[in-house]
């Protein structure tokens, strides 16, 4: 755990940004690495302006009930590559102030990690949100996000990077992205882009 974790007020969560996603397995899509750079940028800006990092990666057991869910679709296993993170944010993982969190379902907040991590800080407050999928993890994680923090009164804001966000198979899926956006937008969520 980060030292004077209590001292940020802002943070930068990357979701699931695994090979397991972009560049290997029956989930990836290698079209998601697009995303990659304009990720990059935020996670530098959050640095500059003394913000957490906390990448989520998606970490199954071997018989993740998952996988039948999605229609036996094994992917990111523990301890394989698929459930690392993409060669090029690998640098970033074991800075200073940058927190790694494994994840066995489709929403970062049920991560035991990530609980304990809300529980404990007392300051987070300005959220920034990029990765993948955004029509199952990011939008599960970030409106479950928006609950918790309404359900223990904490003042937020919730910016989802649309630039910063894909998820495989997108053009078959489009559908499910729009309602997705829909979805965050109506929970109050601020979908937002570089300009």
């Amino acid at each position: 755990m980060i030292k004077n974790l209590k001292m940020y007020t802002g943070c930068l969560i990357v979701v699931d940004m695994v090979n397991g996603f972009v560049r290997e397995g029956v989930l990836h899509d290698e079209e998601i690495a697009k995303i990659i750079p304009r990720q990059i940028e935020l996670i530098k800006e959050a640095h500059e302006q003394g913000k957490l990092v906390i990448f989520i990666k998606d970490t199954h057991q071997e018989d993740s009930v998952e996988f039948v869910r999605f229609g036996n679709t094994k992917h990111c296993v523990k301890n394989t590559s698929e459930s690392e993170l993409v060669e090029e944010l690998k640098p970033y993982e074991n800075q200073e102030n940058t927190i790694s969190i494994e994840k066995n379902s489709t929403s970062f907040m049920e991560a035991p990690d990530f609980r304990k991590l809300m529980e404990y800080q007392t300051e987070l407050q300005e959220f920034d949100i990029v990765g993948c999928c955004t029509d199952i993890c990011v939008v599960n994680g970030t409106i479950a996000l928006a609950n918790h923090l309404d359900e223990y009164n904490i003042p937020h804001t919730i910016r989802v990077h649309e630039d910063g966000i894909a998820t495989y198979s997108e053009k078959e899926r489009q559908e499910y992205v729009d309602a997705a956006k829909l979805l965050m937008k109506q929970q109050g969520i601020e979908l937002v882009k570089k300009k």
